[in-house]
């Protein structure tokens, strides 16, 4: 794979830009993949930023950082992956649908890092396409943290493939009957989520994606209010649940219903599902917004 070596941080507005210019020329499935690797080195935390991004989703700044905090370190070099006019696929319209991560050890705040994003696994999916956008964080020659975000384009699949008749992780997203017993579906929190949730994100993780940002700019995209993003309930999800997560872990999401802005959303563990099972829904589980398994990698 070819290494494209960066400069300094991709800008998100002018990578939005050159996407939304060029999105109506892209071959879509009957594309292929960039064979680009893109690589940052040198990169320090911004402090100052990173205690915003945990005031927003509900963490504290300690001496290791969040591990969806890299996830936002490594988005800037996604969107410009995404971008670039050798990715088949327009920007507008890729729903974000699933999120891994491996941390491999915790990251320090006064590490030095070095980032890289690829494009991966073209899959065909029931309503069109998936791809895999991948983030990496090295600490020198070590591998620290793995991202993998799974992004929805509806539309056709590619070539000599059929979609599965389920898709992966679809039987995570059904909702716990809340008529069950409390050991199979234990709140864990509560939280109000208010009109402006996406702004504040948007401003702290750089993707202001309409969608995100009012009700006005979300329903020309189809959606009766402004949606939270996946990656604020992610990050949510794993601040409330910092004390309880392993030293080294795997966590694997699934983005279902959106959550609409403003709302009340539940987390709750499933006992059942054996440990590291959680689920939010809304406040009578009646949907399913978030699926979510963590994996001890000792």
């Amino acid at each position: 794979m070819e290494v494209e070596l960066l400069e300094g941080t991709p800008s998100i507005a002018a990578a939005f830009a050159t996407g939304i210019a060029t999105g109506l020329r892209r071959p879509g499935a009957r594309g292929e993949l960039p064979r680009r690797r893109l690589v940052l080195t040198g990169v320090t935390q911004d402090v100052a930023r990173l205690a915003d991004f945990c005031e927003v989703t509900g963490g504290l700044v300690e001496d290791t950082v969040p591990a969806t905090w890299l996830h936002v370190l490594t988005f800037p070099l996604q969107v410009r992956l995404m971008a670039s006019r050798d990715f088949p696929f327009p920007m507008l319209g890729m729903v974000h649908v699933a999120n891994q991560m491996r941390v491999h050890r915790p990251v320090r705040v006064d590490e030095e890092l070095t980032l890289s994003s690829w494009a991966d696994s073209l899959a065909p999916h029931r309503k069109g396409s998936t791809v895999d956008l991948v983030g990496e964080a090295r600490v020198g020659d070590e591998v620290v943290w793995e991202g993998r975000s799974t992004y929805l384009v509806r539309g056709d699949s590619p070539p000599g493939t059929s979609a599965p008749e389920q898709e992966p992780g679809a039987a995570e997203q059904q909702a716990p009957d809340p008529a069950q017993d409390a050991t199979t579906a234990r709140q864990v929190a509560l939280w109000r989520v208010p009109a402006g949730q996406g702004r504040a994100y948007a401003r702290v993780a750089g993707d202001a994606n309409p969608i995100h940002l009012s009700a006005l700019s979300a329903k020309a995209f189809g959606f009766p209010r402004a949606i939270a993003h996946g990656m604020w309930t992610h990050a949510r999800v794993l601040a409330a649940l910092r004390r309880r997560l392993p030293e080294r872990y795997a966590v694997s999401v699934t983005f279902a219903k959106p959550v609409l802005l403003p709302s009340v959303i539940v987390l709750r563990r499933l006992v059942s599902s054996g440990p590291g099972s959680y689920v939010v829904t809304n406040r009578d589980a009646s949907r399913v917004h978030l699926s979510m398994q963590v994996t001890d990698l000792d």
